[in-house]
């Protein structure tokens, strides 16, 4: 499955827009939109917003690629249990949320077998 970056890009591509055409359009920097592509950062929803509409698509498109992990649902996890919330802190200064999903996948398997 395609990430948010990879789908941006090939949107952009798609529509033969450059970098600093698409940031200059939403109104952000080309350094920005190229972390977004490679998937350093993400954007907030009205930015995301913006790239949607220059590139001709919808909201719920562009957040259909966005694997990471519900903030909310985050927050009940560690709500439920403080370990997790230090987990989650720790996991995300590495900035490698799909370890928390990893993590809580391997501690589910342990708890059913």
């Amino acid at each position: 499955m395609k990430t948010l970056g990879d789908r941006i890009r090939e949107l952009r591509e798609q529509r033969d827009l450059s970098l600093r055409e698409l940031a200059k359009a939403v109104e952000t920097s080309a350094a920005f939109l190229s972390d977004v592509e490679l998937g350093r950062r993400h954007p907030s929803e009205p930015v995301l917003k913006a790239i949607a509409r220059k590139l001709e698509t919808t909201l719920k498109d562009l957040q259909e690629h966005d694997r990471r992990p519900p903030l909310k649902e985050m927050q009940r996890i560690a709500s439920a249990n403080p370990a997790y919330g230090v987990l989650f802190r720790k996991v995300l200064e590495h900035d490698d949320p799909q370890a928390i999903i990893d993590y809580l996948d391997r501690r589910a398997g342990r708890k059913k077998s």
